[in-house]
Parts: structure tokens; sequence; C-alpha cells
């Protein structure tokens, strides 16, 4: 457990766990970028089928809940509390593993909105499935994206205390 935050032990943590989090975030961007290239491509093939409204009702609902349930997530995982709690109790390196598991546990969210879009245009044949739950899941992506920064300042900030009363 590495108690210093200004330490080169935890300054390595941060940057090996920062370097996951984000190569995690920007491959799942790509990926749904793809998903939405391939539905382009796919698209003289697939034979459009007549509306299904249980369907997109469902995929319309599905597809809200993962979104704002990404946002919730996020805010309830990285509450002042609960993180002052995770360094008390785990010190840098618990809080570091915190920020990195979160951020990737909402990046899968986000890839499951593009997904469900994906599988729905190959069920239905309508490309604008793709295409709409691929923009939330980029704005999703884009939200949970981990900046350096900040998780810097977020590791002094719980774990140093002369930088909390600084601050």
């Amino acid at each position: 457990m590495v108690a210093d935050p200004t330490s080169p032990e935890a300054q390595a943590e941060v940057a090996r766990r920062h370097k996951a989090a984000a190569t995690t975030v920007i491959a799942l961007f790509v990926s749904t970028v793809l998903l939405s290239i391939l539905a382009f491509v796919a698209g003289p093939y697939l034979e459009e089928k007549p509306p299904n409204l249980p369907l997109d009702f469902g995929v319309r609902i599905t597809v809200l809940m993962l979104g704002l349930g990404a946002i919730v997530w996020r805010r309830n995982k990285f509450s002042a509390m609960r993180l002052q709690d995770i360094a008390g109790l785990a010190g840098v390196s618990g809080l570091l593993r915190t920020l990195e598991k979160t951020t990737i546990q909402i990046a899968v969210l986000a890839e499951a909105i593009a997904t469900i879009g994906f599988v729905t245009t190959i069920v239905t044949g309508n490309q604008l499935y793709t295409y709409w739950s691929g923009a939330i899941a980029l704005v999703v992506l884009v939200y949970c994206y981990p900046t350096k920064s900040s998780w810097l300042k977020t590791t002094y900030r719980f774990t140093d205390p002369g930088f909390q009363q600084s601050s």
C-alpha cells in the first residue's frame, strides 16, 4: 500500500492505472465508431422490416436507462465522501484502483449502449438505431474519459493532509 501520493511509487501507479483506463476508453470509442461504420457499409444488405413499436420503445428505454445510469454510477462512485473513505482505508492504491475500475465500468456501459443499437439494426434493418445509440455511447465515453490531472488532483486531495488544508 502506497501512503504518500508524491512518492515515485505512487506517481508510477497513477501513470500505469491512468494509461490502462484511458487506453480502454479509447479502444471502446474506436469500437463504437467502427460499429457505426459497419452498419453504414452493411446498409445495402439489410432488409428493413416493418416498424416494431414494442422493440423500438424497449430499445429506447434501455439506452436511456444505461446512459443516465452511467452518469449516476459515476457521480455515486466518485462522490467526495466515498473517495475520502476509500483513501482513508486503502490509501493511494485503493483510491487509484477505484478510479480505474469505475472508469472502465462506465466505458463498458457505453459500449453496451452501442452494441444494443447495432444488434437492433441487424434485427430491424434500420441503421438509425446504430447511429443514435452510437452517438449516445460516444457522449458517455467522452464524459468518462479520465484526465491525468484530475486523477492527480483527486489523489492529492484525499491522501495528502497538507493539500487538504491549503485548498
